[in-house]
């Protein structure tokens, strides 16, 4: 997606040095073993190479480091959160009722562990006809909006099912890059943004 492969660098203190496009430093598991071979690990395998890609890496300086978690709440999601400090979470469904089952755990997971969570996005919220513009909503409609509202959760906002997100993620230039101005790219700002005011706002005290 983001037009990035091959394996990292080390500098002269052994520390990798993440793969950069767009002003985005990165790093994946995926740069480190052969793309055709599943990652098979758990437990003390995924806590070491979590370890790895937090602390063995040149990331500073940041403005922000996100973390992309797999679904679900097993090892990754709860090695990271005893791990680092984590300033915020935000649970990503789509608004059909079987995905948000895990969505639902997300939220129960992140709360327990004391990590906010700073919103919910409805992802792929709706259909859009590249030729006519008519929306349909394939996976029901406002499913990860009433959770959010029933959980008590901020809707940080919706991304629509479109082939334009979905050409250019796989071309390695994503919309906001290739299309900044149109209706899809804005859906990310407009999430992105909420995001930050999210963070923005004083943490309650202990």
């Amino acid at each position: 997606m983001m037009n990035l492969s091959g394996e990292p660098r080390t500098d002269e203190k052994g520390l990798m040095v993440p793969l950069q496009n767009y002003g985005v430093r990165c790093m994946s598991m995926g740069f480190l073993v052969d793309e055709k071979s599943a990652v098979v690990w758990r437990g003390l395998m995924v806590m070491s190479a979590i370890n790895d890609l937090l602390r063995k890496v040149k990331w500073a300086p940041l403005d922000f480091l996100v973390v992309d978690m797999p679904p679900g709440t097993g090892d990754t999601q709860l090695s990271i959160s005893q791990q680092v400090p984590i300033d915020g979470a935000v649970i990503v469904s789509t608004p059909q009722d079987i995905a948000l089952i895990d969505a639902r755990k997300g939220v129960d997971m992140f709360q327990k562990v004391k990590v906010p969570v700073l919103g919910l996005v409805q992802n792929m919220s709706v259909f859009c006809c590249p030729n006519c513009s008519h929306q349909t909503h394939i996976f029901g409609k406002d499913g990860a909006l009433k959770m959010a509202e029933e959980l008590g959760v901020t809707h940080l906002g919706d991304i629509p099912l479109h082939v334009s997100i979905r050409e250019t993620s796989d071309a390695g230039k994503p919309i906001v890059v290739s299309s900044p101005t149109s209706p899809e790219a804005e859906a990310y700002r407009s999430v992105a943004r909420k995001v930050l005011e999210a963070l923005s706002r004083p943490k309650p005290s202990a």
